[in-house]
């Protein structure tokens, strides 16, 4: 598989509106002193290695795969991402290759999943409160087709799980998926987590830190 490591290849279905769009996406966000306060336990840029995997920052090398793995029906059917052209696709890991730290309130960190140097996928987590009594986040998960039933969603998904207890000092964790998608909900409950809500649409599973520690421990 090709890296592309410069600008995006080709300027996506609608030319000059595409570029257009690019040039919009890519102004920077509201500066963080802007933001409110910080965390003394947050973390930046952090790199997990589990028995399998690497969890690190996203790169902007890793557009050819990233493209690949957005670009499938199968993987965007229950997320809320649009299947993306190879430009809008750039945009979006360029997005993400900025989205590193966990220090203020919605804070957004993702991390590509690597297998053998390989991005097989995305893990996230969000910073909803600050608090430490009640500091709660939101966890996600995304692994591509051909690598899915191989336990590594729940591996990425554990790793995330650390981070969020036993690093940030989370009280609770929570994923929200919609309603139809069964393996997400399947795979939450092997980590541990329970449905609070449903609406019909959206399920939230949570787990908290106790729970986590009782199954994960060790």
């Amino acid at each position: 598989m090709s890296r592309t490591t410069g600008a995006p290849p080709g300027a996506g279905r609608n030319g000059s509106t595409d570029v257009l769009r690019l040039v919009r996406d890519l102004v920077p966000q509201r500066p963080r002193f802007l933001r409110g306060p910080r965390i003394p336990d947050g973390v930046r840029s952090p790199v997990i290695v589990t028995e399998r995997l690497r969890l690190r920052p996203h790169r902007l090398a890793d557009a050819a795969a990233w493209y690949e793995l957005q670009s499938d029906p199968a993987v965007v059917e229950h997320l809320s991402w649009p299947l993306r052209t190879r430009a809008e696709s750039f945009v979006h890991l360029f997005h993400r290759t900025h989205h590193t730290r966990l220090e203020q309130r919605d804070d957004f960190l993702a991390l590509a999943v690597l297998l053998d140097d390989r991005l097989i996928g995305d893990a996230s987590l969000h910073l909803r409160t600050l608090e430490p009594a009640s500091r709660r986040l939101e966890v996600g998960w995304v692994i591509g087709p051909r690598w899915q039933g191989k336990g590594y969603a729940a591996e990425a998904g554990l790793a995330m799980l650390g981070l969020a207890f036993d690093e940030l000092g989370g009280s609770v964790a929570e994923a929200h998926m919609t309603v139809g998608n069964t393996a997400s909900k399947a795979l939450a409950e092997r980590l541990g987590f329970e449905e609070i809500a449903n609406d019909g649409t959206t399920r939230v599973m949570a787990i908290d830190a106790d729970r986590y520690r009782s199954l994960h421990a060790g």
